[in-house]
């Protein structure tokens, strides 16, 4: 691609190191403007605003969206991007930055921006999640059970105060209760599940890969299944993501899909995640969007999964140069 003549910066004024750092922004539009002739900032102004901005920016002749947020804050401006052409460079200043962790940036967006001539430009779908409430994009997983479960009883402020911590005690909140058990039919086939992922990128949470068999650059995705009622039994699951042994465990399918089933079966209630925002709750199905993401990430990343990729698959990307 040639070199961008004009970006927005969009950032989420509640992100963590955002709110605890006012200062970044200023630095950040220094670090863009020294490679980008025109930056502009723009914060979000409340939750589900980011595909709006972005919309208007890119009317207005945007040729770069810069995010400086969460993941959630990445999700919302993808619903913008998503078929425009334009690309998305990710700032890592969230809670869990899933993404800029998959890509391998890291967690200092001052760090990324200054390495923007360094960075390849990758082509990749996002899934979509359908609910009776509409349609959702995802850049990195959607779940169905107990993840979003978790999701949905962490508080905004308890986020805030613990970061991933907040995660964590919520998910050691559920051990000794018992899961809600549904359907996850992937590709027509149907399993009874309490967790279902449904991924487009290999780490959850930014600390932990479950899905190490998805590829942001192959046209499938990437399905993990745990069966169960048993809270207890996560504590076994746990340790096989840890040591890596989660396709050899018993309650486990490790599997690639086209198209991803979530249907209510005794339990009338059965949560929904996107990209760690709660996304209400089942029926729902889960697929790739026939609208691409472009996404610049590091080289070597790029490469690593151009090389892990099925020989029939083809993939694009161009490389962003100093003009």
């Amino acid at each position: 691609m040639t070199k961008p003549r004009a970006a927005v910066l969009l950032y989420n004024p509640e992100a963590g190191r955002l709110r605890s750092r006012p200062a970044l922004i200023g630095r950040l539009l220094e670090e863009l403007r020294r490679r980008v002739p025109s930056v502009e900032a723009a914060p979000t102004d409340g939750p589900r605003t980011a595909e709006r901005i972005v919309r208007q920016w890119i009317a207005r002749g945007t040729d770069l969206v810069c995010v400086a947020g969460g993941d959630g804050t990445i999700n919302e401006a993808a619903g913008g991007l998503a078929g425009t052409g334009v690309p998305l460079l990710v700032l890592p200043a969230g809670t869990a930055n899933v993404l800029s962790c998959e890509i391998g940036t890291g967690g200092n967006p001052l760090r990324v921006a200054a390495a923007f001539d360094q960075f390849e430009l990758m082509e990749s779908a996002p899934g979509l999640l359908r609910t009776p409430e509409g349609e959702r994009l995802f850049l990195c997983m959607a779940g169905a059970g107990l993840d979003a479960r978790i999701v949905r009883m962490v508080s905004p402020a308890w986020k805030r105060r613990l970061g991933k911590l907040s995660y964590w005690e919520g998910g050691l909140a559920q051990l000794g209760r018992r899961l809600e058990v549904f359907e996850a039919e992937v590709d027509g086939r149907p399993y009874e599940c309490s967790f279902a992922l449904t991924a487009r990128v290999r780490n959850y949470g930014g600390d932990l890969w479950i899905a190490r068999h998805a590829n942001l650059l192959e046209d499938r995705l990437a399905v993990v299944l745990f069966e169960g009622a048993s809270s207890l039994r996560y504590l076994k699951y746990f340790a096989g993501v840890l040591f890596n042994r989660l396709p050899a465990m018993s309650g486990v399918r490790v599997l690639h899909a086209d198209r991803v089933r979530i249907r209510p079966l005794e339990d009338p209630v059965i949560d929904l995640q996107v990209d760690g925002e709660h996304a209400g709750c089942a029926p729902a199905e889960a697929e790739l969007s026939d609208k691409r993401i472009f996404l610049l990430a590091p080289r070597t990343f790029v490469s690593q999964m151009r090389a892990r990729r099925p020989a029939a698959e083809s993939g694009v990307s161009g490389i962003l140069r100093r003009s």
